[in-house]
């Protein structure tokens, strides 16, 4: 597929949407919707058999969710994934991780957006006060045995997509640790 052009069709401090005029490998034309987002960080806080997870309101959703950390810088700015995952875990729950393991990547939704995910395991943690920001501001965080994480995932209390997938490669992770 040749992308021939594109022209931006909205902009604010978190993204971009858009249409690109394109040409698929038979020769046909088309078109193509994108959203362009700038990369972002899920951190997994592992303390022993505790996960750490933050619960917000989701607008677009209209419902509080569960999920690990994770967000991009403010403004579309592009940090190093590690700087930005330690600033998402210390923004959100206020800890400090001696240790950030990067264990994946996740594509968000590869039919229309370019955001890409950075996954790291957070462990040799120090608690500190959340430096969040005004859109978290209802935000909490709590640590959760991880039994009842994955309760929680097959009884539907978490089903945000990024979390669930990242929860798989830290298993992934392990299990790899282990063999």
């Amino acid at each position: 597929m040749e992308r021939l052009d594109s022209t931006q069709v909205y902009a604010n401090a978190w993204m971009t949407v858009r249409e690109d005029r394109i040409r698929r490998h038979d020769g046909s034309p088309g078109i193509y919707g994108v959203i362009d987002k700038p990369d972002y960080a899920l951190v997994i806080p592992l303390d022993g058999e505790r996960l750490m997870l933050v619960e917000q309101y989701r607008y677009p959703l209209g419902l509080r969710r569960w999920e690990f950390p994770q967000g991009t810088a403010p403004d579309r700015a592009v940090l190093a994934p590690e700087e930005l995952a330690a600033r998402e875990l210390r923004e959100e729950t206020g800890l400090v991780a001696a240790t950030m393991t990067p264990i994946g990547t996740l594509d968000v939704a590869a039919g229309m957006s370019s955001q890409r995910g950075h996954v790291y395991l957070a462990t040799d943690l120090t608690q500190g006060p959340p430096a969040r920001e005004l859109e978290e501001q209802d935000m909490r965080a709590a640590w959760f045995p991880r039994a009842t994480f994955e309760a929680m995932i097959r009884t539907g209390d978490i089903t945000d997509a990024q979390s669930v997938a990242a929860y798989t490669q830290l298993l992934l992770h392990e299990h790899h640790a282990s063999a």
